[in-house]
């Protein structure tokens, strides 16, 4: 097959979950001798025409000079430039600033859109951008010709939302079993004796609502918050916190092998999405042996099961934080790591895209397709 992946910010993955997934996805269908074709901005830091056996397709993006206006154009010229590589798979990967362009996908190539999640209940959006993205969401939905939700949770909204069939294919992690306690040396915490969150800083991901809880807690563990805090909203959680010493703000990192073992030798590791889909580090969380408390809803259940802490409000966080260790529930951590490796390893996350692919290939051939 030949294949296109477009919707991302570029691999190597200097960005975030779909440029992680694309970075893997595409190293293992080329090695798989397939033809594979990732879209980049023109700007992104690696500058080889290929990476692992992967094609990179350079387009122009203008993100960096007028903002986000710039990720639409961004999208506009890299599905322009499809409409000349005769791919046989393109595979959108979000729909947010690409869905009005969907018209101008080529023809003779199958287009199947990974649908992410409620991007429109993203808070930091005014109300007619919510409108705007709802109707991408909708655009997204009709136009392509197949869609793949990453949650059971996405894949029901949409059949009853859309009416729209969707292949459920969630999204992978590797498991993290080697280690190392010298790492914690380097952020000064001790093993089991801190906490930890990771998240974008935005609203939807409740790090105020866990940082509240973390203030009024006895508990007096250090809690490590990982992300961009460079944000208007980071502004706000660090003037709100600033007179609490156990919050610590370290920014964004990007080495795995450190954030695996952060994750590994935390006490409890806190995840307040609850904007859809099967969130990345959710099950970077379960891979990398951590105790999870996560924020109530149904998208984090559908992953968890019983096998978490959850959370509704600040005074829930602070009565975990009071009660719960990760040492007194180590089968909770046992479930969750056999769970990455039996449902949401990249082996079989992998595979399982590509044998969606030799299926929507061969419905296209047989004249099932609808386009």
């Amino acid at each position: 097959m030949k294949i296109g992946i477009l919707g991302t910010r570029g691999i190597p993955n200097n960005y975030g979950g779909f440029e992680q997934f694309a970075e893997f996805f595409s190293i293992y269908a080329a090695k798989a001798g397939h033809s594979v074709f990732v879209y980049t901005p023109h700007n992104h830091p690696y500058k080889e025409t290929t990476f692992e056996k992967v094609n990179l397709i350079k387009c122009y993006d203008p993100e960096h000079k007028i903002g986000t206006a710039g990720q639409f154009i961004y999208d506009l010229n890299c599905i322009l430039d499809s409409r000349k590589r005769n791919f046989d798979i393109i595979l959108q990967l979000g729909y947010t600033s690409s869905a009005f362009w969907y018209d101008l996908h080529p023809k003779n190539s199958i287009v199947i859109t990974n649908m992410d999640g409620l991007e429109w209940k993203r808070t930091k959006y005014i109300k007619p951008i919510q409108k705007l993205l709802k109707l991408a969401e909708k655009r997204a939905a009709t136009k392509s010709d197949y869609l793949i939700s990453d949650s059971l949770g996405i894949q029901e909204y949409l059949l009853k939302t859309h009416n729209k069939e969707s292949e459920y294919i969630a999204y992978g992690a590797d498991n993290f079993d080697t280690p190392n306690e010298e790492i914690l040396n380097s952020y000064k915490v001790e093993k089991y004796n801190f906490n930890l969150i990771i998240a974008r800083f935005e609203p939807e991901n409740n790090l105020d609502m866990v940082l509240e809880g973390v203030m009024l807690s006895k508990d007096e563990k250090p809690i490590l918050v990982i992300g961009n805090h460079f944000t208007k909203y980071g502004d706000y959680l660090k003037n709100k916190f600033v007179s609490c010493e156990k919050i610590q703000f370290l920014g964004a990192i990007y080495n795995l092998n450190h954030l695996d073992n952060l994750r590994f030798f935390s006490n409890i590791y806190f995840h307040g999405h609850t904007v859809g889909g099967t969130n990345p580090s959710l099950l970077e969380a379960m891979a990398s042996q951590a105790l999870i408390a996560a924020h109530n809803n149904h998208f984090n259940h559908g992953v968890l099961k019983k096998n978490a802490f959850y959370f509704e409000n600040s005074l829930d966080v602070k009565k975990i934080l009071e009660t719960i260790k990760k040492i007194d529930n180590l089968q909770f951590v046992k479930n969750n790591f056999e769970a990455i490796a039996n449902n949401f390893n990249w082996n079989k996350i992998n595979e399982e895209y590509l044998q969606f692919f030799s299926k929507c290939l061969a419905r296209n051939f047989t004249g099932a397709k609808d386009k």
